[in-house]
């Protein structure tokens, strides 16, 4: 036998073994398939269909470094607890929502949650605090939950304060016919006085045409018997926003009780696509001086809001206001913010 025949007989006794063996070989199952995460863009950006479901879910926030300043922190550690002895506070705050949708035989289905963490020094009394901002479920146009109520929009800037109380449980209805809108909502005032079992009613008309647009607000609070109603325009104007607002109260109630009348006006200046300057001015006749009255001292406050947009996501905002009001000292508060959005 030659040399080439015993190479031909090994390479056939090969073939032959590996092929038993591979008539015995463990078969591996396969893999399920996997569902990916699907955009859904029905309702705008940021969506996705949570998987398995036709429900389009959108989560956001954002992250808050913020240093204010004025007498004595006049502002109260920022909405909550005593004010300080400091004329100035740092504190931090994180903030996230989320947004489920789908359609309905009825409109939009929305379930909507979104909370507050605030963070302040370990040594201050109420040094943090977790708050529920919103929590609401809306279908069509009705809305039922803990929400922010139409008194709480506000002028550009930061120098008005145009509404009192703004976030309420309740339950509201808005027809939006596009250029023209009608809500009413009732809302809980448990809590806001000593009297019990409250009820507040708001209703609200606004229009708008090409870049001007207005609204006509009315609240009236059951455990006061009084009321109060806001007009606001807003018009785009050369590089900019235009607006002003109005306020009148019968005597102080739930949805305005710091003076009789006000009135404000702002202008923000889109000065390039990272920056705006907002200069503002709000005037306050006969300053509440009671539970349920008001008296005869005024208060005016100018200032100047800088916002500056760092990169995409990151943002600085500066806020210089000063404030004057009768049989009291005057004086210059404001902030500093650095704000990561997502």
């Amino acid at each position: 036998m030659n040399i080439k025949s015993l190479l031909l007989g090994s390479a056939a006794a090969l073939a032959a073994v590996s092929g038993a063996q591979a008539a015995d070989a463990i078969v591996a199952a396969e893999p399920e398939p996997m569902e990916y995460v699907r955009v859904c863009d029905a309702f705008g950006t940021g969506y996705f269909y949570i998987p398995g479901t036709e429900t389009c879910l959108k989560i956001g926030g954002f992250i808050r470094f913020q240093t204010s300043f004025g007498e004595n922190e006049v502002n109260g550690r920022q909405g909550w607890g005593p004010a300080g002895t400091s004329d100035w506070d740092a504190f931090s705050r994180a903030y996230i929502s989320f947004d489920a949708k789908s359609d309905t035989e009825y409109g939009t289905l929305t379930g909507f949650f979104a909370a507050e963490f605030n963070a302040d020094n370990d040594t201050d009394a109420g040094d943090s605090r977790i708050d529920v901002d919103e929590a609401y479920i809306q279908l069509g146009g009705l809305k039922a939950g803990f929400f922010y109520s139409w008194w709480d929009e506000g002028l550009n800037g930061e120098t008005d304060s145009i509404g009192n109380n703004t976030e309420f449980n309740s339950i509201a209805y808005l027809y939006d016919g596009g250029s023209f809108q009608a809500g009413i909502a009732i809302d809980e005032l448990e809590g806001l006085s000593t009297k019990p079992n409250g009820i507040g009613v708001q209703g609200i008309v606004s229009a708008s045409l090409g870049g001007v647009s207005f609204d006509l607000l009315g609240g009236y609070d059951s455990e006061f018997e009084e009321g109060a109603i806001r007009a606001l325009l807003s018009a785009d104007l050369g590089p900019g926003v235009f607006q002003v607002a109005g306020i009148w109260a019968s005597d102080p109630n739930a949805y305005w009780a710091a003076s009789e009348w006000s009135v404000a006006a702002s202008y923000r200046w889109n000065a390039t696509d990272k920056l705006a300057i907002t200069p503002g001015v709000q005037y306050w006749g006969s300053l509440q001086d009671s539970l349920t009255s008001f008296g005869n001292d005024d208060m005016w406050r100018a200032g100047l809001t800088v916002d500056y947009k760092i990169t995409e996501g990151l943002a600085t905002r500066v806020s210089v206001q000063y404030e004057d009001a009768d049989n009291a000292d005057d004086q210059v508060l404001g902030f500093v913010r650095l704000q990561r959005d997502f």
